[in-house]
């Protein structure tokens, strides 16, 4: 079976592996403007990953838990919070932190470093929406499947110049790096973010979800030309997908 990426829209990735396990990243799909897909959509999931507690990332992390039965590979506050609705607290394993990992079936997780805020942002499970609770920072992630390619989904991030031990330590052969400016990297800090991965191909995410998210990618993908030539850039529309071997 192939290995593939599938953007979800925003930062809502689907990568399903060489085995055929499904992993859903980040997964904001009721009320993300650029999700082609409803929840009803949203099947046969086996392990779904949240990078931070913001809601347009935790997003329907508890609802697809709980109704496809996927195991939650997460921070340990963002863990227990869903808890709180449902969803078990690490009955695998599954919950690891900043610098640590975890075999879940065919894949090995890394959480990895990620330079954003991550607090707990009410959700529509709490009775006020907008309340914040204390989260446990940001991360990326690093996917590494059995007979496969390893991935980075970067997550919310600003570019930090440790993404050299990223490419050092795991050498991702796709980074997934957000684009959109304003809450995240813009483009021409993320194709020096290219500089620094030396991935064999780039697909951004992260924009032209609102208008103050736009991002010119034809310009990002000029300035990956220059700043890491050896890194393809691969855009995808929400509901594409890339195959990766």
């Amino acid at each position: 079976m192939q290995q593939t990426i599938t953007w979800y829209g925003h930062a809502t990735w689907l990568m399903t592996t060489p085995a055929g396990t499904r992993i859903l990243i980040d997964p904001w799909i009721e009320g993300n403007p650029a999700c082609p897909y409803t929840l009803d959509d949203i099947r046969d999931i086996d392990y779904v990953c949240v990078t931070h507690g913001h809601s347009d990332h935790l997003g329907n992390a508890i609802e697809i838990c709980k109704s496809t039965g996927a195991i939650l590979i997460t921070l340990p506050e963002i863990a227990t919070y869903c808890a709180r609705y449902g969803v078990p607290y690490d009955p695998t394993g599954a919950v690891i932190h900043t610098g640590g990992s975890t075999r879940q079936g065919d894949v090995v997780y890394r959480a990895v470093y990620a330079l954003h805020s991550s607090d707990i942002w009410g959700m529509k499970n709490r009775e006020d929406p907008y309340a914040l609770e204390t989260g446990s920072g940001a991360c990326g992630l690093i996917m590494e499947p059995d007979d496969g390619k390893t991935i980075y989904f970067a997550g919310d991030t600003g570019i930090f110049g440790d993404m050299k031990l990223i490419a050092q330590l795991y050498t991702p052969y796709v980074s997934v790096l957000p684009i959109g400016d304003k809450f995240t990297m813009g483009i021409r800090e993320a194709s020096i973010a290219c500089g620094m991965l030396q991935s064999r191909y780039v697909i951004p995410g992260h924009y032209n979800t609102f208008p103050t998210n736009q991002a010119d990618t034809e310009a990002f993908c000029g300035m990956v030309r220059e700043e890491a030539p050896s890194t393809e850039p691969i855009i995808l529309r929400p509901g594409e997908s890339f195959t990766v071997c």
